[in-house]
């Protein structure tokens, strides 16, 4: 029996990173980076993609290792002999924040969903697929913000529409091509409406996910094939909008000491733009990813990490120049929806004139005024017998004359704005839900 191999499978802009096995072939074979089982997956993982692909480790999050899959982790299946039978797979999802620097004669970036349709190692799909994100993991994620839980759904969009797509062809080889074509449809559209449900709270999964669908038409001829190809292109229109709104907010910083609560991407994006002095973290309860951001900043920034009942009160008195915070939702009238510790850190920040700066995209923009508290999925608060009552939401909501600027992708939006987005989400809505 051969040893078992870690399969790794970088992500970037939902697309994976693989190699060209035979570059001399018009279709070379695509294999991912593999590496002998000698240590914890997850650390192998990174050791050979900064060996192999030169991909710095500091740009790496290891975001899911999977159960492992039976293959084959370096022949073509001519060069199989018996001894390769119990060779096991362990593959490895790590997501780098850049894909610059890979040779480009040597590897690739793909959608992972051609990889059914590519020449690639037979069990290529079944490595990604013991990793690539689902409803179940979109829903139980309790350390990324709507920015980076989108793009997720976008990804389980996508892949389930090809899936479907696949299967559709087959199905109308057996029984008809506009019955397995409706039979496709009507599964995207269940998995669209899953996915919405997922988080409930986070507008931009809701906006996203509805774009992707509407992209496609009404027509169930070709609409999984086009919603895959839809939600794609969805991803790398998310992934633009949130670069530019960090840009324009690192621009519209005032001054070299920023404050901020809970996990944005396009916050610390920002903020990697700005390169401020020093930044201000509060911890973020319920789930405490606010120490995970104070972690990520410090070997760039001279960072304090604080608690959520200290920070409203340490905006004073450590002399932050602003408050940056992103946003879950922004509601129509202006208000935002975003971690709990919000709305008493923005008080304050109104009260003392310490400018207020809500940094998020367009997709953010709630149709409606609905508001989604969502409660906390992890740890409870309390779990002895005394007759308490117990609050410990995900969200707070802040009056929208707390907000100093709201920042974009399309620049700063007043009131207008905000009204005429959130109408244009409505009625993409209404033709995706009928």
């Amino acid at each position: 029996m051969t040893p078992d191999r870690v399969a790794i499978l970088p992500r970037n802009r939902g697309e994976i990173l693989v190699r060209r096995q035979s570059r001399e072939k018009p279709d070379p074979q695509l294999t991912p980076l593999t590496a002998s089982l000698d240590d914890d997956p997850a650390a192998v993982a990174r050791q050979c993609l900064h060996a192999e692909a030169g991909i710095p480790d500091a740009v790496m999050d290891v975001a899911r290792v999977g159960e492992p899959v039976e293959g084959d982790a370096d022949r073509d299946d001519t060069d199989r002999d018996e001894a390769d039978t119990g060779r096991r797979i362990h593959p490895v999802l790590v997501d780098v924040e850049t894909c610059d620097g890979t040779d480009a004669s040597k590897w690739e970036w793909i959608a992972p969903p051609s990889l059914r349709s590519r020449s690639a190692v037979p069990w290529l799909w079944a490595a990604y697929d013991a990793v690539r994100p689902t409803v179940e993991t979109v829903t139980a994620d309790t350390t990324y913000g709507s920015t980076t839980l989108s793009v997720r759904a976008l990804e389980v969009l996508r892949d389930e529409a090809a899936l479907a797509s696949d299967a559709s062809r087959g199905d109308a080889d057996a029984a008809g091509g506009e019955q397995a074509e409706a039979t496709a449809a009507e599964r995207v559209r269940a998995v669209a409406r899953e996915v919405r449900a997922a988080r409930p709270a986070m507008t931009a999964v809701t906006n996203r996910v509805n774009r992707a669908v509407a992209a496609a038409g009404d027509a169930s001829d070709g609409f999984a094939a086009a919603v895959a190809d839809a939600a794609h292109e969805g991803i790398e229109r998310a992934s633009e909008a949130d670069e530019t709104a960090a840009a324009n907010a690192a621009d519209a910083l005032p001054g070299d000491r920023i404050a901020t609560l809970s996990r944005s991407g396009t916050v610390l994006a920002a903020i990697e733009v700005a390169a401020p002095a020093a930044v201000l973290v509060a911890e973020s309860r319920p789930g405490g990813e606010g120490v995970g951001v104070a972690e990520a900043l410090a070997d760039g920034v001279n960072v304090t990490l604080t608690t959520d009942a200290a920070f409203p009160a340490e905006l004073v008195r450590w002399d932050a120049d602003a408050l940056l915070v992103g946003a879950d939702t922004v509601l129509p009238d202006g208000s935002v929806r975003n971690k709990a510790g919000t709305y008493p850190a923005a008080a304050v920040a109104a009260c003392e004139g310490i400018p207020m700066l809500v940094v998020t995209a367009t997709d953010k923009i709630s149709p409606d005024a609905d508001v989604e508290r969502e409660a906390w999925p992890g740890d409870p608060l309390y779990e002895d017998e005394a007759a308490v009552d117990v609050a410990n939401p995900t969200f707070d909501v802040t009056p929208a004359a707390c907000v100093d600027a709201l920042v974009t992708e399309q620049g700063m939006l007043d009131p207008g704005d905000v009204a005429a987005i959130g109408a244009d989400h409505r009625a993409r809505a209404a033709r995706t839900n009928e």
